[in-house]
């Protein structure tokens, strides 16, 4: 798997401060796509033993609220393939710790039924998940006034009790005096 960048104090893809990973490769290619370079998969640089290190190292400090996994796509079953490895050491060394994850596949139709993105890493991969904002982009759709999400077709999803009550259950943002 390759990636194209890791912001260590992201404000933007997830709820407070994150790591972000940007994995590259994708197949949906979306009209207004704002990363169109991370559709090639061997685009920016291979995700490696070094990597994981650095990323580990940077949701270390407390103010780091967690790990949002964008794309790309990182529901491509070839990054599942190395994401999901990534994310059992993350859930082992900070439990406390949320993971994000934003993907054009639809949660209750692509990745619990049928898909090409469905496979053998797809379960685990949301068994570790927190939130899932999923929906392709929609340039239609696109609304500046969201809250970490690009255009109102996609969804914030709690993985967690969407998985235990067997329906969708949106996440509800809550504010903290002057924090989310």
């Amino acid at each position: 798997m390759y990636y194209g960048e890791i912001k260590k104090c992201d404000i933007a893809n997830g709820e407070g401060v994150r790591v972000s990973l940007f994995v590259s490769g994708c197949t949906h290619h979306c009209p207004g796509c704002f990363n169109r370079e991370t559709w090639d998969f061997c685009y920016g640089k291979e995700f490696t033993k070094e990597t994981e290190d650095e990323l580990l190292k940077a949701l270390e400090p407390g103010y780091i609220n967690g790990l949002s996994l964008l794309g790309g796509e990182p529901f491509e079953p070839q990054n599942q393939a190395v994401l999901v490895p990534f994310l059992r050491k993350v859930r082992e060394r900070y439990p406390e710790k949320t993971i994000w994850c934003y993907s054009g596949y639809l949660f209750d139709k692509e990745l619990l039924g049928e898909s090409r993105a469905r496979c053998e890493w797809t379960d685990e991969m949301l068994s570790m998940l927190d939130i899932l904002v999923d929906g392709r982009f929609v340039e239609s759709l696109k609304d500046i006034t969201l809250v970490f999400r690009g255009s109102s077709n996609q969804r914030v999803i709690d993985v967690k009790k969407s998985m235990d009550s067997g329906e969708i259950v949106l996440w509800e943002q809550k504010i903290k005096r002057g924090m989310f």
